[in-house]
């Protein structure tokens, strides 16, 4: 899911890997930008099946554009949130494909799969590195704007421990959860840091002033910002006072 600023995190994607197929999800909104990405992997020189990550909503139509790529060997899923995850049972019962829930590396449809977590957005956020190639992150790097991570299950700390991991894989190209494919993990990841050290640095500024709670802070902070969204920026601004919080005991 996204916050609101919408200027893409770093350069845009030419093109996809040859083993990259992307059929987005119609379920456009202020969280999802243009919908859920759904990826079918596929080695492009294998006669195997797809492994699909992040089948998304429950939506019959999409769930059958799917899965008429062809057969499908394998779900992966890169966290639970339910625009993700709500058509997993009935892609499996479609495709008769298992949901896989495996660590480290791992060979799938032809390809090498390396799992990374990467919590923060969610407790169970996890990025998949393909081939050395190209990371498939969720919604821990969008295309385009800034996610949300939102307090309880979403972790400031752990956010920007996931951004660290994910800027040292390079110059890798990035299949995002949501929005267009970027060109740069490193930029994107570093781009990420900085609004979130800036964000940071304007609730420490809304607290001084006399804010205590979350959504105080909301109204200053996030003014510009269409108020359907200021339930999650609430959200995200509990993990940011968290945070500072645990920062000032340490």
């Amino acid at each position: 899911m996204v916050g609101h600023v919408t200027a893409p995190a770093a350069a845009l994607l030419d093109s996809l890997p040859s083993w990259a197929t992307l059929v987005r999800a119609p379920n456009p909104g202020p969280m999802t930008l243009d919908g859920t990405n759904t990826w079918l992997l596929r080695a492009p020189e294998g006669s195997g099946g797809y492994v699909v990550v992040d089948p998304g909503p429950l939506d019959e139509g999409h769930l059958r554009a799917v899965a008429d790529h062809g057969p499908i060997e394998g779900i992966l899923i890169t966290h639970g949130h339910v625009d993700h995850t709500e058509g997993v049972p009935r892609l499996a019962e479609l495709t008769g494909a298992p949901v896989l829930d495996l660590d480290g590396t791992f060979e799938v449809a032809g390809l090498t799969v390396h799992a990374i977590d990467t919590p923060g957005h969610t407790g169970d956020s996890v990025s998949y590195v393909i081939n050395d190639e190209a990371v498939l992150s969720g919604d821990t790097i969008l295309g385009r704007g800034t996610t949300i991570v939102a307090w309880p299950d979403g972790n400031l700390g752990q956010y920007l421990t996931s951004l660290d991991i994910l800027r040292r894989l390079g110059s890798m190209p990035v299949l995002p959860g949501h929005g267009p494919a970027l060109g740069d993990c490193a930029a994107a990841s570093t781009y990420y840091r900085n609004h979130r050290e800036a964000r940071l640095e304007q609730v420490r500024a809304a607290l001084s002033a006399g804010a205590t709670e979350a959504i105080d802070v909301v109204r200053v902070v996030y003014a510009d910002v269409d108020q359907v969204l200021w339930p999650a920026a609430e959200a995200t601004v509990q993990a940011q006072m968290a945070y500072l919080k645990e920062r000032e005991r340490q």
